[in-house]
C-alpha cells in the first residue's frame, strides 16, 4: 500500500500531509516535536481496513510551515482542506489535546474519536515533564548539542527498546531546534479537562502500560466512564513503532463498531 504526499494550505501557512488508502476519512494527528511520520508503520495497515488517512505534520513540525507566532490547537482547517465534511481523528499525547479540542469545539465534524495517551496530568506528572527542555536548543561548535538531544529523548522514554524510532525521532527535533517546544507549551496551557468534559462524540482512550501518560489516561476514563478504554501491554510513547499490528487492531476495532459505545 503506497503512501503519497502532499501540501495543502492551512491559516498558518503550507501544512504537509501523508496520506493512504481510500474510504473513510481518518485524521492523524502525531505528538511533539515530531511529524505525521510516526504513523509510516500505521498507515498501510489502516488503508487495508479501508481509511483514506491523512497523517499531517502540524504547523511548526516536519515539513509544513512554522508560523510567526506561536499558535493554538485547531486543525479543523485540515478538513476543510481535504474536503472531508466529517472524519474520524486520532490524536497522540499533544495530538490527543489537538483532537479533543477540535471535537469539543466542532462536534459536527468529528465521526469517532481516538485519544491515544491523554495529559489529563496531576502535580507530580507536571514536574516530571518540566524537567525536559522545551526551550531552542542551543546549537554548539563542538556538536554537543546532538548528543544532548539524545540523552534528552533517552530520558523521556523509560523502557524503550526500538533503536531506529529513538534515532529518527531525536533527528526530527533536532531539526527544529528553535521551535520544537511551542506544541508542548500549547498542550500545557490547554484546558483539557473542559474539552474532554464537552465531547459528545463516540470516544476510544487507548493508552499502553509502559507510556509515561498511562496514569494521565486512566484518569480521564475515570473522568469519563462512558468512553471506551483500551490499553496495551508494555511499549513506550513510541508504541505504535513497537507494537504497530496490536496498536491498529484496537484502533480499527472501535472504529469498525457496528454500535456507538
Amino acid at each position: 500500500m503506497s503512501i503519497w504526499r502532499s501540501y495543502i494550505d492551512g491559516p498558518y501557512g503550507q501544512i504537509h500531509v501523508r496520506q493512504a488508502g481510500e474510504g473513510r476519512p481518518l485524521l492523524l494527528l502525531h505528538q511533539s516535536p515530531l511529524s505525521g511520520a510516526m504513523f509510516d508503520a500505521v498507515l498501510p495497515l489502516l488503508a487495508a481496513q479501508g481509511f483514506a488517512c491523512a497523517a499531517v505534520d502540524t504547523p511548526g513540525f516536519g515539513q509544513s510551515d512554522v508560523p510567526e507566532e506561536e499558535v493554538g490547537i485547531a486543525m479543523i482547517a485540515v478538513l476543510d482542506a481535504l474536503d472531508w465534511a466529517q472524519a474520524h481523528v486520532l490524536g497522540h499525547h499533544t495530538g490527543a489535546s489537538i483532537a479533543a479540542g477540535m471535537a469539543a469545539h466542532a462536534p459536527a465534524r468529528i465521526d469517532r474519536l481516538v485519544l491515544n495517551g491523554v495529559a489529563l496530568i496531576n502535580d507530580e506528572e507536571r514536574a516530571f515533564f518540566a524537567q525536559f527542555r522545551f526551550d531552542p536548543l542551543e546549537i554548539c561548535a563542538d556538536g554537543t548539542h546532538l548528543l544532548a538531544a539524545w540523552n534528552q529523548r533517552i530520558a523521556a522514554s523509560p523502557g524503550w527498546s526500538n533503536l531506529a524510532a529513538m534515532h529518527r525521532y531525536t533527528v526530527e527535533m533536532l531539526a527544529n531546534p528553535v521551535h520544537y517546544g511551542r506544541g508542548f507549551r500549547a498542550a500545557f496551557a490547554h484546558d483539557l479537562a473542559a474539552d474532554l468534559r464537552a465531547i459528545a462524540a463516540p470516544t476510544l482512550i487507548l493508552t499502553n502500560s509502559g507510556d509515561d501518560l498511562y496514569a494521565a489516561s486512566q484518569r480521564a476514563h475515570a473522568m469519563r466512564p462512558d468512553f471506551s478504554f483500551a490499553a496495551l501491554d508494555g511499549g513506550t510513547h513510541d508504541i505504535i513503532d513497537e507494537q504497530p499490528t496490536a496498536w491498529t487492531q484496537a484502533v480499527t476495532a472501535f472504529l469498525n463498531a457496528t454500535e456507538a459505545p
